[in-house]
């Protein structure tokens, strides 16, 4: 079983940039409350670093009522609502033993401060509220990059810092993707799997412009030099920013590169399509990091949807 390369396959769509332009998505058949997602993560320090730089994150935000007493007739309002997105994140912080640590911290909890300021939570999903989630998404990241290199400015210990983030917000069966750096996102269907988000990386590039192949970028020894990141002392450049429409039996795997970086593809894809929960999925994939030697802190965050009973 072989992970695709995300140009492989045009049945999901590539890379966003907004303002979001292209054709117009069937409305979905199944409701946020008619999905239900299993999800889990896990993260470990690995078998060679002192400490854990990578931080995950995994979230319900969403809107709920419950009837405490009323007079009206038993069915004239539902006694109990709920509805809400699922909300993934993992980052990857750099910039030496504290300044990584603090850097993916700081950008979780930031990303969590700017959803919750928002005053209007999207909760229907149609074509003019995707655009406004992807732009909003895309300005978020921005934010978060400027918060982040004020903070190095400011504190001579955390020169440098920066951190990867790959955050996955679902509504029922619809994704949107926003991803920088090279922690890396992958979906399972159908048995199969594919890698969604792209590596933001100098060998990456010289993959995509046929110098290297993706064998030789394997173990070139430049891997994870990065081109793109939140803070880390440079502008940030584009957000990679994807709309998805998921199916019943979909799986989602966050993981950061401690996995992919020792992993292959294809074993990858075999625990991500074949795991019985996402719990023992992210047990799996940690457990095969170590078993590797593990030389970077590891963490995966997966994601499992089916059609509610």
């Amino acid at each position: 079983m072989a992970v695709r390369d995300p140009s492989d396959d045009d049945t999901i769509p590539p890379p966003l940039r907004v303002p979001v332009a292209g054709p117009a998505l069937p409305s979905m058949s199944l409701s946020a409350r008619e999905v239900q997602v299993d999800c889990a993560g896990l993260s470990d320090r690995g078998v060679i670093r002192p400490d854990n730089q990578d931080h995950f994150l995994l979230a319900r935000v969403g809107r709920f009522s419950q009837v405490l007493a009323t007079s009206l007739p038993p069915g004239e309002i539902p006694q109990r609502f709920e509805e809400a997105w699922v909300v993934m994140m993992v980052a990857d912080g750099m910039g030496g033993h504290a300044a990584g640590e603090v850097a993916s911290r700081t950008a979780i909890v930031t990303m969590v401060s700017l959803l919750l300021d928002t005053p209007d939570w999207i909760m229907r999903v149609d074509e003019a509220s995707a655009e406004e989630f992807l732009r909003r998404t895309d300005t978020r990241y921005r934010s978060l990059d400027s918060i982040l290199a004020e903070r190095a400015e400011a504190e001579p210990a955390l020169q440098g810092m920066g951190t990867t983030m790959t955050a996955g917000f679902s509504l029922g069966l619809d994704l949107f993707l926003a991803h920088v750096g090279d922690s890396r996102a992958y979906l399972c269907r159908g048995g199969s799997a594919r890698q969604l988000t792209r590596d933001h990386t100098r060998v990456q590039m010289l993959v995509d412009s046929g110098v290297l192949t993706r064998q030789e970028a394997a173990t070139h020894r430049m891997r994870n030099v990065l081109t793109n990141a939140l803070g880390g002392g440079r502008a940030l450049a584009d957000v990679e920013l994807h709309r998805i429409r998921l199916e019943p039996g979909d799986a989602l795997l966050l993981c950061t590169d401690g996995l992919h970086g020792t992993a292959t593809n294809e074993e990858i894809a075999s625990i991500l399509c074949r795991s019985p929960s996402s719990e023992e999925a992210c047990r799996a994939f940690v457990g095969l990091a170590l078993d590797r030697g593990a030389p970077d802190n590891v963490t995966a965050v997966v994601s499992r949807y089916r059609a509610a009973d």
